[in-house]
């Protein structure tokens, strides 16, 4: 039972406290799950692109009667616009504290290409992902304190995420919790629909799934999977880098950051303009 675990848990996890945990959550509905993160999970905050589940999971926290955590939001620059109206509406709805993060050095879209050239994720996806999402997040998480955070994931999803557990541990030690990791995508709408909480305009535009505008489309006839329209002609892709492996991706950064010298970094325009 709950009442078994340390209160904040103790870290690091052993793999038999860790398995207990989530056998404990298995039992659980994402709210309880989300109540006994709150008194157990040290130095919790919440990192959130804004997508309908992250957006449940903070529903669900401001209802809770317990302050809620704080916000990370990890801005790439290429947002969609309807993505940083939407950041507000959370701001003004919810009152919580969103703690924003963009690439290092870079407070706009010309500073980000002045430093890493022109359509980054076109010539290498994977400095393009560790320059915009987990770089930030680590830098976000050592500025913080950050021990634990809640995430979005779920396992209906798919890819890497069909095997989602409600607690992971991640190579850095970080606590990663999965509050609606068993829920489909019918039960996070009607959650949405049901308490009215804010959502981005484009899902009734035609897109599943939104991330940066120059990586997402609308969903194509045939299209089944939730994330549909999330780097489409990209393969197997299924993870932006925040959710893989924090040193892999810091070494090849750092191998590519050394094969191209900075002043071969260039470009032909100061911004980028998102499609109308």
């Amino acid at each position: 039972m709950a009442n078994h675990f340390s209160t904040p848990l103790e870290l690091p996890l052993s793999e038999e406290t860790l398995a207990a945990i989530n056998a404990h959550f298995s039992q659980l509905s994402p709210q309880d799950i989300l109540a006994w993160a709150l008194a157990h999970l040290p130095a919790l905050y919440q990192t959130t692109a804004f997508g309908l589940t992250g957006l449940v999971a903070l529903d669900m926290l401001s209802k809770s009667g317990r302050p809620i955590p704080k916000l990370i939001f990890l801005d790439t620059l290429y947002h969609f616009a309807e993505t940083y109206e939407l950041v507000q509406q959370v701001r003004e709805r919810y009152v919580v504290d969103i703690k924003v993060y963009k690439p290092e050095g870079c407070k706009t879209i010309g500073d980000f290409e002045n430093k890493h050239g022109e359509e980054l994720w076109e010539k290498d996806e994977d400095t393009y992902d560790f320059a915009v999402k987990v770089e930030p997040a680590q830098r976000a998480y050592q500025e913080l304190g950050v021990r634990s955070v809640i995430t979005g994931r779920r396992r209906s999803q798919g890819g890497d995420r069909a095997s989602l557990q409600p607690l992971e541990v991640d190579e850095t030690g970080l606590l990663k919790l999965n509050p609606l990791f068993a829920w489909s995508f019918a039960q996070v709408d009607a959650y949405i629909r049901e308490n009215n909480v804010p959502r981005n305009q484009l899902l009734d535009q035609g897109y599943r799934s939104v991330g940066d505008w120059h990586s997402t489309q609308p969903s194509r006839e045939g299209d089944t999977g939730e994330r549909a329209g999330r780097w489409a002609d990209k393969g197997e892709k299924t993870e932006c880098g925040l959710h893989r492996n924090f040193f892999e991706m810091m070494l090849r950064a750092k191998l590519e950051e050394q094969r191209i010298p900075a002043q071969e970094v260039t470009t032909t325009s100061e911004v980028a303009t998102p499609p109308a």
